[in-house]
């Protein structure tokens, strides 16, 4: 939506598509919805990619910025998110329904790396085979020096996208940590920034 008096757009909509085994990748998900929320003019939408429907593919159009999100089993996305990313095509063949939107991603898994990238990775073409625009983490990487601690932001390192890690044994009241989780939340404060600059550049476009 946009204000073609002051050339912005009213506010942008952040949807956070997400598969979560056990609850963890949900709570990263939250974290990312929340953290897009912080920017003003943004609304941000989880939606859970259990189940495929016209009331999914209708939220997921309407969006100005998709996050990809999913544990990492395996070395690759859940078995459900791989369904969800096939099903996709429908926006695919439709005319590229999702060209230009932005997006980015996150993961979570059991071990400290997990081949998290793997899954990242993952992300970033299905979100380029869709013309998607893709938004990575710009926060140093934490809890790399003597003097840093596993309660630093982005304390795994990874900038392509946001990463987590929960102990297998406890349940998502406990896993992933703050320090993931506020990693999550910065993944979507960027998200929302670079969307709301991203639409006001092209209401601006738009007009010349």
């Amino acid at each position: 939506m946009f204000d073609f008096l002051t050339s912005e757009p009213a506010s942008v909509r952040v949807a956070v598509a997400f598969h979560s085994g056990y609850g963890h990748t949900a709570r990263q998900a939250e974290a990312v919805a929340e953290g897009a929320r912080e920017v003003a003019g943004t609304t941000a939408e989880l939606l859970a990619v259990d189940e495929l429907n016209d009331s999914l593919w209708s939220s997921l159009d309407a969006a100005d910025a998709i996050v990809f999100g999913a544990p990492t089993y395996m070395g690759s996305p859940s078995a459900a998110f791989k369904t969800f990313a096939e099903g996709t095509t429908v926006a695919l063949r439709n005319n590229m329904r999702w060209k230009d939107k932005i997006a980015a991603g996150f993961t979570n898994s059991g071990c400290m790396s997990g081949d998290k990238l793997n899954t990242l990775v993952d992300f970033t073409i299905l979100a380029a085979q869709h013309g998607m625009i893709w938004v990575g983490l710009a926060e140093t990487g934490g809890w790399s020096t003597t003097g840093g601690s596993v309660e630093d932001l982005n304390r795994l390192g990874s900038w392509l996208g946001a990463m987590a890690q929960s102990d297998a044994d406890v349940g998502p009241e406990i896993a992933p940590p703050a320090t993931d989780l506020r990693t999550a939340s910065a993944l979507g404060r960027r998200v929302a920034a670079v969307t709301l600059a991203y639409r006001r550049g092209a209401s601006v476009a738009a007009l010349v």
